[in-house]
């Protein structure tokens, strides 16, 4: 009974939505995020996981340098036991003249605590060189960590600028769209009157299907750059990236690119971070080779127990003793294990040293790239805008030829196809030009 209630009451409900008229709530509308270029890159920064994966292993190299300088500090043990034996029979001396005496008596509960002490004093530089190496490998964590950096960096300013430059294109492709949508409505118009042919016609719903379609690529486009802000700047998915571009002032040209070959040699933290690790590795090498050389190290200990083994004869009763002592160590054969070891981190060094040498060669490669692609897009902005202005002139002269039939349809129809094009090649000008001056920035380790 209760569920038929139930059942009227919603089917009234229902009824009395539609007759007002309302209807279910529809899926949110995007939220619309404003973001200059300085923005995003603070964003990206502090939100990239692979920066964060590289704080981890710099805090993890921290942790083993750390690690490689207490070997020097002594280390304090401290142990406790008890042990519950079995009975034995004593062992009693009697001799003549003398009361009888309990040699070795029945003590089953045995109870022990020690403190002992080690200190190394001579190790033939094995501590030392493993701090070096230690010390190596958090500088070459530092520098990954910058140079993780300067590649997110990198990586947001390109989806930045691609984003900006579909979303142009689109506004470019729009506006083209309704320019060949009023040239068709004329033509149909023209082919009404007699004054027209068909293919005329066709001609101009060809070219505006093509902007259409364009339009949409285009629009993709930016719908898959925005997924990749969202991505890099950890933002929710329904969110949508409203760029808000300010160029910057076009930068003097550098007069000297061996200037800025030479400094990227100094400056880029991968080529720093790869001689932190060819230093860590010979270090390397020099602690292995040290562990087959003499080890001297002051050990010192302290016993109380019940009883104590090593005062006789034994009784039922708390006693301490203590000692102190020098120990020298050398490993006189060990099957060429430690050869081994030492010609395994020799050849790594070597590895990293040609790795390093091909680096710097690569580095000097993408700065020269860098550089001449940047001189290229600066010399394309001022031929793109003086093509979109003389294109944007010969439509404007065509439209008045062809309103008064000098020209034929065609001939509009190239002029504004040309001013199309003009405004796709001054939107993908300006926003290369942007992303080669990023590259040239990370190229150089700026």
């Amino acid at each position: 009974m209760r569920r038929s209630i139930l059942l009227v009451l919603v089917l009234l409900s229902g009824s009395a939505l539609v007759g007002r008229g309302e209807t279910a709530p529809g899926p949110a509308e995007p939220a619309v995020l404003r973001l200059t270029l300085a923005e995003t890159l603070a964003r990206a920064q502090a939100q990239s996981a692979r920066l964060g994966q590289l704080d981890s292993r710099r805090l993890a190299a921290d942790a083993v340098a750390r690690g490689a300088r207490a070997a020097r500090m002594p280390q304090v043990d401290l142990a406790a036991s008890y042990a519950r034996n079995s009975n034995v029979p004593e062992l009693i001396l009697a001799t003549p003249g003398a009361p009888p005496r309990t040699i070795f008596p029945n003590i089953p509960d045995n109870y022990r605590g020690h403190a002992g002490l080690t200190l190394p004093i001579f190790t033939s530089g094995r501590i030392s060189s493993g701090i070096t190496s230690a010390e190596a490998q958090r500088a070459a964590a530092q520098k990954d960590r910058a140079a993780g950096l300067a590649d997110v960096l990198l990586e947001a300013a390109s989806a930045y600028w691609n984003l900006v430059d579909a979303r142009e294109s689109a506004r470019v492709l729009a506006e083209a769209i309704a320019s060949f949508e009023a040239h068709l409505k004329d033509a149909r118009n023209r082919e009404d009157l007699g004054m027209a042919a068909r293919s005329e016609v066709l001609a101009v719903q060809v070219q505006r299907d093509r902007a259409e379609l364009s339009r949409l690529r285009a629009a993709n486009e930016a719908r898959v750059s925005n997924a990749n802000l969202l991505r890099l700047l950890d933002l929710p998915l329904r969110t949508e990236v409203e760029p808000v571009p300010n160029p910057n002032d076009d930068p003097p040209s550098p007069a000297d690119m061996e200037a800025l070959v030479a400094g990227a040699a100094e400056a880029r933290p991968e080529i720093a971070a790869l001689k932190s690790h060819v230093a860590a590795l010979d270090a390397a090498a020099k602690a292995q080779r040290a562990t087959s050389l003499p080890q001297a190290g002051l050990s010192a200990g302290y016993d109380y127990a019940n009883p104590n083994p090593r005062i006789l004869p034994l009784s039922a009763q708390w006693k301490g003793t203590w000692s102190i002592g020098v120990n020298v160590s050398i490993i006189a054969f060990d099957g060429g294990r430690t050869g081994a070891a030492v010609a395994q981190a020799r050849a790594e060094a070597d590895a990293e040293r040609k790795a390093l040498e091909e680096l710097e060669r690569r580095v000097r490669l993408e700065v020269t790239t860098r550089f001449l692609d940047l001189e290229t897009a600066r010399a394309a902005i001022p031929v793109a805008e003086r093509s979109l202005e003389a294109a944007k002139e010969n439509v404007q002269v065509s439209q008045d030829r062809y309103r008064e039939g000098v020209i034929p349809s065609s001939e509009l129809l190239d002029a504004e196809t040309g001013l199309l094009r003009a405004g796709l090649d001054r939107t993908a000008a300006t926003t290369a030009f942007e992303v080669a001056r990023a590259g040239l920035d990370r190229a150089a380790g700026n």
